[in-house]
């Protein structure tokens, strides 16, 4: 199974993207960045696009990296910039399930604890699979010569990392 040394990670929020993550470092060493750290601050307010844009564009002139986070608005830069694209396209009760189970959870991919869901972001995943979805695989098939994984469900998307493991270790 190929796998570079510049991946994004992308899905839903409540996917797993960030778990999903650091399984995926924990397996090949790379760099993570959750991109989440970036935009927001611990008071839960966050930087400007601007300044979000050039801490982007620093990350993405390294060598090496996970990028885990959605932020639609920089899909394509992202998708230039990378040679693995993963997509973790599960169902939304998967991923309102995924938003419940963390709460009153301390995370390293936010600055914060989330103590109850954010109606906004439940609102987001009801709409993930009519409004990014389509973005998404549009342009997975535009850079199809990426190497790209989509994976249906987190049982799918842990026998890949077990695999990724196991390959690592012999």
């Amino acid at each position: 199974m190929p796998i570079g040394e510049r991946i994004i990670v992308l899905g839903c929020p409540g996917s797993g993207k960030s778990t999903f993550s650091r399984g995926l470092q924990k397996n090949t060493g790379l760099p993570l960045v959750h991109l989440d750290n970036i935009w927001w601050k611990e008071d839960r307010t966050h930087i400007t696009r601007d300044e979000f844009d050039r801490k982007l564009e620093t990350l993405l002139s390294d060598d090496r990296w996970i990028l885990d986070g959605d932020y639609s608005r920089t899909y394509e830069v992202r998708f230039c910039a990378c040679d693995t694209m993963i997509f973790l396209d599960y169902d939304v009760d998967t991923c309102l399930s995924g938003i419940s189970e963390r709460n009153g959870t301390d995370r390293p991919d936010i600055p914060w604890t989330e103590d109850l869901p954010d109606p906004a972001l439940i609102e987001q995943v009801r709409n993930y699979r009519e409004n990014n979805r389509p973005v998404i695989l549009s342009l997975m098939e535009r850079y199809s010569g990426k190497t790209t994984y989509i994976f249906r469900s987190r049982e799918e998307a842990d026998r890949w990392l077990s695999g990724l493991e196991s390959a690592a270790s012999q």
